[in-house]
C-alpha cells in the first residue's frame, strides 16, 4: 500500500494534477529545452565540420607555390568555410582594385582592408547564430521553475487552509509539484549555461585565428616579398 502511493504521487500524477498555470510553465520550460538542445546538437556539428574544413584548406592553402595556385584551388572547391571565404574575396578584391570605381577610390590596400574586415564581421555574425536563445534559457529557466515552485507552494497552502491540518496527504502533491518545477527549471538552465559558454569560447578562438588570417593575407597581397613597401602586386609576381 505505503509503494502505491508513492507510486501515486510520481510525475504521472503531478501531469493530472497540475492546473493550467502549471501546464504553462511546463510547456515553457519544455520548448525552451527543446530549443536550447536543438541548437546544442546543430552548432557542435557545424562548428566540428567548420572546423575539419577550415583545417584542410589552410593545409593546402599554405602549401600552394603561388597565389595563382590558390586562386586555382579556391576555383575547383566550394569556398565552404570562414576562411576559404576570406581568401576567396581578397583575391576578387585584389582583380577589383584594377578598375576605376567608387570602391577602390581610397587606393588598393584601403580597399583590401575594408573587405577583410567586412568578411571578418561577417563571419563573427555567423558565429553568434543560437546564442541569444541559449544565453535566454539559461537565465530565464530557474525563474520560469521558481514561479513554478511559488505556484506548488501556493497549492499546498490552500489545501492546508481547506482542511484545516497540514497531513502528509494534503501537502505532498502541491509540494512535489513545486520540487518538479524547481528541478526542472535546473534541467533546462544548465546545460544550456555551459554550452553558451563552450560556444562563446570557441567563437572567441575562431574569430582570433580569422583576424590572423586575414592579417596574413593582407601582408601577402599588399607588400612585395622582402621590400617592406606597400604596393599593388599581381598574383603572378607571388610565384
Amino acid at each position: 500500500m505505503e509503494h502505491a502511493a508513492i507510486n501515486s504521487l510520481g510525475f504521472a500524477h503531478f501531469l493530472t494534477e497540475t492546473d493550467g498555470v502549471g501546464r504553462s510553465v511546463l510547456a515553457a520550460l519544455l520548448l525552451l529545452s527543446i530549443a536550447s538542445w536543438y541548437l546544442i546538437v546543430t552548432r557542435a556539428l557545424a562548428n566540428a565540420i567548420a572546423q575539419r574544413r577550415a583545417e584542410e584548406f589552410l593545409r593546402r592553402f599554405w602549401q600552394a607555390s603561388s597565389l595563382s595556385e590558390v586562386e586555382t584551388t579556391l576555383g575547383a572547391h566550394a569556398a565552404d568555410n570562414a576562411f576559404a571565404a576570406l581568401a576567396r574575396k581578397s583575391l576578387d578584391a585584389l582583380a577589383d582594385s584594377s578598375r576605376e570605381s567608387l570602391a577602390v577610390a581610397g587606393g588598393m590596400a584601403e580597399y583590401l582592408t575594408r573587405t577583410l574586415n567586412n568578411e571578418v564581421d561577417r563571419e563573427a555574425a555567423t558565429a553568434e547564430y543560437g546564442l541569444t536563445v541559449l544565453a535566454s534559457a539559461g537565465s530565464a529557466a530557474p525563474y520560469i521553475g521558481l514561479f513554478g515552485t511559488v505556484w506548488g507552494i501556493y497549492h499546498a497552502l490552500v489545501q492546508i487552509g481547506l482542511s484545516g491540518q497540514g497531513t502528509l496527504d494534503k501537502v505532498a502533491g502541491p509540494v512535489g509539484e513545486a520540487l518538479i518545477m524547481t528541478a526542472l527549471g535546473l534541467a533546462v538552465a544548465i546545460p544550456a549555461v555551459l554550452a553558451y559558454n563552450a560556444f562563446n569560447r570557441r567563437n572567441r578562438v575562431w574569430l582570433a585565428r580569422l583576424e590572423s588570417f586575414a592579417h596574413d593575407l593582407y601582408v601577402l597581397l599588399t607588400v612585395k616579398a622582402g621590400s617592406g613597401q606597400a604596393a599593388a602586386p599581381s598574383v603572378s609576381e607571388w610565384r
